[in-house]
């Protein structure tokens, strides 16, 4: 049996308390599941990072490797960060690597991994120029950005559902960049 790899990618946003359900889900549809996180995330999952860990059986990551340490996952077929925040997402456009996510789908663009994002920003951080920018320019350069109708549609501040952040979006167009990278289109 293949098996296909996916490196899911989350910023500090509040779905990320329900992560464990999207990677439940991409398990259910074959995929196995690598979990990284900015470091501002890992903090706030610090005591669910065991249990993910188990779930995915692989180490959570949130930093860069030391030069010569071996990956301890392998290759991705397709890369998802999901949530996204502003701040990650700009610094994503803008080709700038604070965190090793952002660093990690930088680099993807470059070595041909397909990559889906979706943001997860209210409506006020949305309304900042720079976003509609960075979507833009990450569209461009190939990037799935679910983001407006049918992707993420921002909410008033304080006003959001975690709970229902729609992770199966997200999923499907995994398997839809997956599949087209399989057919070679």
């Amino acid at each position: 049996m293949t098996t296909r790899t996916l490196y899911l990618f989350c910023a500090a946003a509040p779905p990320i308390q329900y992560v464990s359900k999207a990677i439940g889900q991409a398990q259910e549809r074959g995929w196995s599941v690598c979990l990284g996180f900015t470091p501002t995330a890992a903090q706030w999952m610090q005591e669910q990072l065991t249990g993910l860990e188990e779930l995915t059986g692989y180490p959570v990551r949130s930093a860069y490797r030391v030069p010569g340490e071996a990956n301890p996952w392998p290759r991705a077929d397709v890369m998802a960060f999901a949530p996204i925040t502003a701040n990650s997402l700009n610094a994503w456009a803008l080709g700038l690597t604070p965190s090793w996510p952002v660093g990690a789908v930088v680099e993807a663009m470059g070595a041909a991994v397909p990559v889906v994002a979706m943001p997860c920003v209210n409506q006020s951080l949305a309304a900042h120029p720079q976003i509609d920018r960075s979507v833009a320019v990450l569209r461009e350069a190939g990037v799935a950005v679910l983001y407006g109708e049918g992707g993420w549609m921002p909410n008033a501040p304080g006003q959001g559902r975690p709970d229902a952040y729609p992770w199966g979006l997200v999923l499907d167009r995994v398997d839809r960049a997956e599949a087209e990278r399989r057919s070679g289109s």
